[in-house]
């Protein structure tokens, strides 16, 4: 059940340029899953509107969460200037997560392109199954490389050719002749349709994060839809809101 409460940071630290984490100590750990995300509340008021920010690690005994974003405008920068004592107003945990079920004993690929990486480390960590995981980067700034590999073999892809496979994602695993039974991603749009056309043409399912602008996030003003295969019962066309519906979607279900 998601709720607005004001949490404290643990810590904070820049993992790569631009790229940025914080612990937050808050209640809302406990019932957290992985896929899901936050809404944090910037102090300047000019900004108006909160950020929605991934979920990327969950402690529930320890009433913490991780999250990890880039810095994209002044509410994400003002973020990056906060460090421990500090506080921030946060409403979560937000939409629907990866359902780790599926991926059971199976062979998986846990796909993340930039800042869709971070929402997959809690779901490898949680995930009871084969895991191959494949992480798209610009170049050979590999934030959260070492944390995913506690959890399963990274193949890392980056745009230069400086680490990795040169390229994709997708480059990445033709490169290394990976296999799955089942795909968890999260990243960019075309990164996520290339996904989801693999996926179709080796007939397994893509389970697909959506990365989305946000107004409210708790799914009132319609601002983040997608398009869909069935008929939205709040809006009564097909369409589905990301926020509340999603972010994380069978990738068969939505037109991107």
């Amino acid at each position: 059940m998601k709720q607005k409460t004001t949490a404290s940071i643990l810590s904070a630290k820049e993992l790569a340029p631009d790229i940025y984490e914080m612990w937050l100590e808050t209640p809302l750990a406990s019932h957290a899953r992985p896929g899901q995300f936050l809404c944090l509340y910037p102090k300047d008021k000019s900004t108006l509107l909160p950020r929605p920010i991934s979920i990327c690690e969950i402690d529930a005994p320890g009433n913490a969460l991780r999250i990890v974003y880039r810095i994209a405008g002044a509410g994400t920068r003002e973020f990056s200037g906060y460090g421990k004592g500090d506080s921030v107003s946060v409403l979560g945990p937000l939409g629907n997560g990866y359902p780790p079920d599926a991926g059971k004993g199976k062979k998986v690929f846990l796909m993340g392109g930039g800042i869709g990486i971070p929402p997959l480390l809690e779901l490898a960590k949680e995930l009871s199954a084969e895991k191959q995981i494949i992480l798209g980067y610009r170049d050979r700034n590999l934030f959260l490389a070492q944390d995913f590999e506690k959890y399963g073999k990274v193949y890392p892809a980056t745009e230069d050719g400086s680490a990795g496979t040169k390229g994709n994602v997708m480059d990445a695993v033709r490169e290394n002749g990976l296999e799955a039974d089942v795909i968890f991603a999260c990243g960019p749009m075309p990164m996520l349709r290339a996904i989801r056309d693999y996926a179709a043409s080796h007939r397994i399912p893509a389970y697909i994060s959506l990365e989305e602008h946000m107004a409210c996030g708790v799914g009132a003003c319609l601002g983040c839809v997608v398009k869909t295969r069935q008929v939205d019962p709040h809006s009564h066309v097909h369409n589905a809101r990301i926020c509340t519906d999603g972010p994380v979607f069978l990738a068969q279900d939505v037109d991107i």
